[in-house]
Order: C-alpha cells, then structure tokens, then sequence
C-alpha cells in the first residue's frame, strides 16, 4: 500500500533530488523514493549501534532493529568502533551450554 505525502524541501534538497534523479535515470519520485529507503536503511543501523552502545538493546535485538544478520553486525559495530558487550561471564555461560 503506498500513500501520498507532501513536504517542503529547502532549495538545495531539491537540487541535490534533481541530481541523483537524472544520474540515476529516474523520475523526482522514484529518486525521492530511493533516497528515502537509503537513508531509513542507514537510520536504523545507525540508531541500534547506538542502543546497543548504550546497553538498552541488546546484540539480538540490535540486529533485529538494525534488519541485518547476527553474523553482520559485528563488522557493523566495528566499523562504527563501538566494542562488543560480552563478558567473561557470558563466554563461560555459553560454554556450558554448548
């Protein structure tokens, strides 16, 4: 289901929608679309680093928010130079389980 929404963009946003439209050979729509799906694509990894930076998510759900695999993120918090919240205690604990 797709809706119709309006904004006011400044002057150079609008250039900027111009550019990527004609590079990318498509309407200012579709280059609006594509942008807008970039940049929510990138928010929300962006954002569950953040929380998970902040130990209110946690890795499964950082990944799950982030819509990236258990086996990317990683590489993701790296790149973004924020450390893995694994202690001791859960390296022994899952251990034990295995």
């Amino acid at each position: 289901m797709t809706k119709i929404i309006t904004t006011r963009l400044p002057d150079k946003y609008i250039a900027g929608v111009k550019t990527v439209a004609d590079k990318e050979d498509l309407d200012q729509s579709g280059a609006i679309r594509k942008l807008l799906a970039t940049a929510l694509i990138e928010w929300k990894k962006n954002y569950a680093v953040e929380q998970y930076r902040q130990g209110k998510f946690s890795f499964g759900q950082a990944s799950k928010f982030a819509e990236i695999s258990v086996w990317e993120l990683p590489q993701l918090l790296k790149d973004k130079k924020v450390p893995l919240n694994y202690s001791l205690e859960s390296l022994k604990k899952d251990f034990e389980s295995l």
